[in-house]
């Protein structure tokens, strides 16, 4: 009894068929742009960029007492912890460094990850849509799923198109520089990094996900507060 029960709640967190390899996970963002999700910090702003110094500046701190404490347990050894400990430091420091680096030079690619972030947070919500309604709730049925599931799969291969071309850019941004004449006219339709996202198709359909997906939210809202009044 306790196995089938298992099994149930096993069956439950299984993605219907339709949504299953539409997420884009780390793994895959990665593979795709050269680049990893924690190397760069979101939001670039400046709070978010202090935020990750002042943290630093508290795990320097701890290092430092860690020093410190241990060459008092262990003076013969004292050479060899500072040493061990300035290595550590120096590779949290240049580790800042480098994130801040990575982050500057590849907006657009930040900017991406933000837009695979909005995607996902959609399957995830139709997701959960349809855990609710494979638990007994017909009414959160979603209208149209077969439209749905085509938009975003179109938003998934635009979205992996504009990852394979900010990397193919931002490899060969040297050679580009230095030949601008040879990509005038085609970098213009290639990034659709530099316009607009609510005026391509790109942003039309990641639009109309998204509305989908406050769609879902506002439906199991309006679950929670039937069955709150229950």
């Amino acid at each position: 009894m306790i196995h089938h029960w298992q099994r149930m709640k096993k069956a439950y967190r299984v993605m219907q068929p339709d949504l299953q390899g539409l997420e884009i996970t780390k793994g895959e963002l990665k593979h795709l742009s050269g680049i990893g999700v924690d190397a760069v910090i979101r939001p670039f702003k400046m709070r978010k960029v202090v935020q990750e110094v002042f943290t630093s500046l508290i795990i320097l701190g701890l290092l430092l007492l860690s020093c410190l404490l241990l060459i008092l347990c262990f003076p013969n050894y004292r050479i060899t912890l500072i040493i061990i400990h300035l290595f550590f430091a120096l590779g949290l420091v240049f580790e800042d460094v480098k994130k801040i680096f990575i982050t500057q030079k590849n907006k657009h690619f930040v900017s991406l990850i933000d837009d695979v972030e909005r995607y996902n947070s959609v399957i995830k919500s139709i997701d959960i849509n349809d855990q609710i309604e494979a638990a007994g709730n017909p009414g959160v049925k979603l209208n149209d799923r077969e439209r749905v599931i085509e938009a975003l799969q179109l938003t998934r291969e635009d979205i992996v198109r504009a990852l394979k071309t900010e990397k193919i850019i931002r490899e060969n941004q040297e050679f580009i520089n230095l030949n601008p004449d040879l990509f005038a006219n085609n970098l213009k339709a290639l990034t659709a990094l530099q316009v607009d996202e609510q005026a391509s198709e790109y942003g039309r359909i990641l639009n109309e996900a998204l509305q989908i997906g406050m769609s879902i939210q506002h439906e199991m809202k309006h679950l929670k507060g039937d069955r709150f009044h229950e």
